[in-house]
């Protein structure tokens, strides 16, 4: 083992994983309801959370980079195989409207005592463990339609890397508007009693 622990990546990602599960639950993200919420456009919340990540780490990023924090060599931008993508896209998002959890929102789902997010979760492994050892056969599927050399917008349009944020935040901010509009038409967003109906009758109790 390397000390200190962040050289392997150890802390790091135990510190990621912790405050990303935090930020999920404390998000309602431990109910499937959230996510099913999405897709028939009632709550907005999936949304609204992820594209602030999105935006944020962008942000902070391009601003490491720009401080001499962060270099090229830091990160690693793996190439895009569109026809893997489409197929993986289909059933992993069939897998969100039907069940209402993701893999991390089901870890999430679980901590919070929920069993059908295990479901999920054996699921998720015994999917994965599947996928390797069938990949010899899919191999040649995985790899068709790689993308091109140039992976990121601003190597595609020329684009400055701010203006790309800029543009980001700016459709976030649309976004966000036009899910609160949608979500109060069609009786959302959710509130706590509607995701945890097992807290409302303990509270109704009491």
């Amino acid at each position: 083992m390397i000390w200190p622990l962040y050289d392997s990546g150890i802390a790091a990602g135990l510190l990621a994983g912790f405050l990303f599960g935090f930020v999920l639950e404390n998000a309602g993200f431990g109910s499937p309801r959230k996510l099913t919420g999405q897709f028939r456009l009632e709550d907005w919340s999936v949304f609204k959370v992820m594209f602030t990540a999105v935006i944020v780490a962008a942000a902070l990023l391009w601003l490491s980079k720009q401080l001499g924090l962060m270099g090229a060599e830091s990160y690693h931008i793996p190439t895009p195989f569109y026809a893997a993508m489409a197929v993986g896209g289909v059933l992993v998002g069939a897998g969100f409207a039907i069940g209402g959890y993701c893999p991390g929102t089901s870890v999430a789902g679980l901590a919070g005592g929920r069993l059908d997010a295990l479901v999920f979760m054996i699921g998720m492994v015994a999917g994965t463990a599947l996928f390797a050892a069938w990949f010899g056969p899919l191999e040649d599927f995985y790899l068709a339609f790689p993308g091109p050399e140039a992976q990121t917008i601003m190597d595609l349009t020329g684009v400055p890397e701010w203006l790309i944020i800029l543009i980001l935040a700016l459709v976030g901010w649309g976004g966000f508007k036009l899910g609160t509009k949608v979500e109060r038409k069609l009786g959302g967003p959710y509130k706590a009693e509607d995701l945890f109906p097992r807290e409302k009758q303990v509270r109704s109790k009491e």
